[in-house]
């Protein structure tokens, strides 16, 4: 066998490797790329078990995320017309993606909401690539920005098709996923990249957001310049716990406090325990009942009857 042949052989393997490696959803849904054509190069992205516990069970990981997709769960039972897109935390160098992804899917579905759990590019690597804003240094173009817009978009372009109320179409984020529910729900009015199809003609403004102990809101002493709330920034509910020992629960406040400045309707819902990264594994602590809370108002703002 040829030096060039064992080569190919064991590029093949690597990749083949990859790919099994690589997040799947569960059998009976499928992953649909939100990009008509892919990035060029390898896909190296990687998944696995933490070993971390969260109430009692370890969770999944994400990682090298570099070919965004979508995957729709249909609501179960009677469908409300609402849809939901989920941004899992991880700090924009990784993805929780069933901790913060698929359950959060599995608890809205039985609510009668679509879910559509948005795995999005957290390349984390290369010498631009910056984790506090999920962006690249030289340029500050968002990759992450670029991929919730996109959905959003694509989400509303298919309402008719999917049974949605092309009006009650949402964001909810972890951590840096909820940072990224507050860039999404601030940049709404001109897209971060250049229009490609013609979903790219639809309102990329989220009709409510829930942004769940979210990070990179609070900056230095203040709000984070590039979150800039106005008077047209969606209805927002926020919860954090005051001793989150990875992002200051002044994240939460600061972006209430400017969003109850330009009148938006915001409820926020601060606890003194709780940590971090608790997704919806209910535990002891008062603040994992959050799920219920946020039914309630939704139903406040007429998502839900």
């Amino acid at each position: 066998m040829s030096v060039a042949l064992q080569a190919l052989q064991m590029l093949a393997v690597i990749a083949l490797s990859i790919l099994a490696s690589a997040w799947q959803p569960a059998p009976g849904h499928t992953q649909v790329p939100i990009w008509p054509t892919a990035p060029q190069g390898p896909n190296i992205e990687n998944s696995g078990k933490v070993d971390k516990l969260v109430a009692g069970r370890p969770w999944t990981y994400v990682n090298d995320v570099s070919r965004p997709t979508m995957t729709v769960y249909p609501p179960k039972g009677q469908n409300s017309g609402a849809a939901v897109i989920v941004f899992p935390g991880g700090g924009y160098q990784t993805l929780a993606v069933d901790l913060e992804g698929t359950e959060v899917c599995d608890w809205l579905t039985a609510k009668g909401m679509t879910c559509v759990l948005l795995k999005y590019r957290v390349p984390n690597r290369g010498p631009s690539w910056d984790q506090q804003c999920g962006c690249d240094v030289k340029t500050k173009s968002s990759k992450p920005l670029e991929d919730a817009q996109r959905t959003i978009s694509l989400v509303r372009f298919h309402a008719k098709e999917w049974q949605i109320d092309p009006h009650k179409i949402g964001v909810l984020g972890f951590s840096a996923g909820g940072h990224l529910v507050a860039a999404v729900s601030t940049h709404f009015d001109h897209r971060v990249y250049s229009p490609v199809d013609a979903a790219d003609r639809e309102s990329c403004r989220p009709d409510f957001a829930i942004a769940l102990y979210p990070g990179h809101l609070f900056i230095g002493h203040a709000l984070n310049p590039n979150i800039r709330v106005t008077h047209d920034t969606p209805p927002t509910f926020l919860l954090q716990a005051r001793n989150d020992p990875v992002d200051d629960v002044r994240n939460s406040e600061v972006y209430g406090a400017a969003l109850k400045k330009a009148k938006v309707p915001v409820e926020m819902h601060l606890y003194d325990e709780g940590g971090h990264a608790f997704g919806l594994r209910e535990t002891k602590l008062p603040i994992t009942r959050w799920p219920r809370h946020v039914e309630t108002w939704l139903k406040s703002i007429g998502v839900l009857r």
